[in-house]
């Protein structure tokens, strides 16, 4: 059974940095995608990042180039988000989501393509 767990959610000032960890367990696969997508109240699912085992790939929304980094602890099986220069609109609930076997040509960021997905964590940046 696969599970994802996600931990780091805060309450955070604009401008500031907050570390989200995401704790994956029973993925079998060797080649395998976990995805960080957040969700604003009012607002669609949308991609944030996502880390590639194959070949360690990473991918970032266009909003948080240069400001978020993700990374993979192959073994603490975990992978981490890494957000600084924090905005407002940064605020949402943040998810942890995994595919094995991503399907050839898929987009990272379609949240259709994840099989596996952690319960979020909270993030409010205020002004």
């Amino acid at each position: 059974e696969v599970q994802l767990v996600e931990s780091g959610g805060d309450l955070v000032q604009a401008g500031g940095s907050l570390g989200l960890s995401c704790a994956a367990s029973g993925l079998t696969a060797d080649d395998y995608v976990i995805g960080w997508f957040r969700q604003a109240p009012g607002k669609e699912r949308e991609g944030v990042s996502c880390v590639w085992s194959a070949d360690g790939s990473t991918y970032y929304a266009d909003s948080v180039k240069g400001r978020f980094t993700i990374s993979s602890d192959n073994a603490k099986n975990t992978v981490n988000l890494r957000m600084n220069s924090l905005k407002p609109e940064d605020t949402a609930i943040y998810y942890c989501a995994a595919v094995e076997i991503p399907p050839y040509g898929s987009n990272w960021d379609d949240p259709d393509i994840y099989e596996y997905w952690g319960q979020g964590t909270q993030v409010t940046v205020s002004s």
